[in-house]
């Protein structure tokens, strides 16, 4: 896991008003603490951290965090944000030793495709998208890249499947699933039958409908010839 270069400044005011004012000016407040220092308040600007958020492929963000003419090697341990607009509240940084082993979240991705994808049609399953993981800050990766392209329908990896570098150490079930290949789905469509019965229903209405016109008009047509002939007379 790689260091990025995050600047900061010592922070001493604590008060409400001031941390309101603070992130105005376009600063997070935070706190720097561990590796047997005291906890120490830090501000960093609100954009540079935006940019480094963005940039991160990893699930641990490591800082080379320089405050006040001092560097620290820091792990981002907390980000809080704001429940509406979703704005940087407070960060928490954990000062490590490089020489000291630590624990963190790391992303799981895939590598190639399924065979049972690519030949069967099934569905790839991502189960379990990431893994905490111990060891030097140095030798943690950024993701955990694992090859999927010998799985077939019905067949799942495991934690135990996963190749990790030397050093490092996952902390969960060896037998917890990660990936997994699902048969195809079948979607069947019900299409409607020829000469349904309310099809016939309606057919049958008309066509009395149009029966019982048709007779009426012939009275109709019957009862003009009698008048006539009457007059006639």
């Amino acid at each position: 896991m790689k260091s990025v270069a995050l600047e900061a400044f010592p922070r001493t005011t604590k008060k409400r008003n001031a941390v309101k004012k603070l992130r105005s000016a376009g600063r997070i407040p935070g706190v720097l603490y561990g590796s047997g220092q005291d906890a120490s308040g830090v501000e960093i600007d609100t954009k540079s951290f935006e940019v480094l958020v963005k940039q991160s492929t990893s699930g641990a963000l490591l800082v080379d965090l320089a405050c006040d003419g001092k560097n620290n090697l820091a792990l981002v341990k907390e980000v809080q944000y704001h429940p509406l607009t979703g704005a940087y509240l407070h960060v928490d940084f954990h000062s490590v030793n490089e020489n000291e082993p630590v624990t963190v979240f790391v992303p799981v991705e895939s590598t190639g495709e399924a065979v049972g994808v690519k030949v069967s049609g099934g569905h790839l399953e991502h189960v379990l998208f990431r893994v905490r993981v111990r060891g030097l800050a140095k030798d943690i990766p950024d993701e955990l890249l694992v090859d999927v392209s010998d799985l077939d329908i019905g067949h799942t990896l495991h934690i135990k499947d996963i190749e990790v570098p030397e050093g490092i150490e996952i902390l969960a079930n060896a037998d917890n699933p990660v990936y997994s290949v699902a048969k195809p789905r079948v979607i069947i469509e019900e299409t409607p039958e020829e000469g349904e019965e309310g099809e016939e229903g309606e057919e049958g209405e008309e066509g009395a409908a149009g029966e019982a016109a048709a007779e009426g008009e012939a009275k109709a047509e019957g009862g003009g010839d009698k008048a006539e002939k009457k007059e006639g007379k």
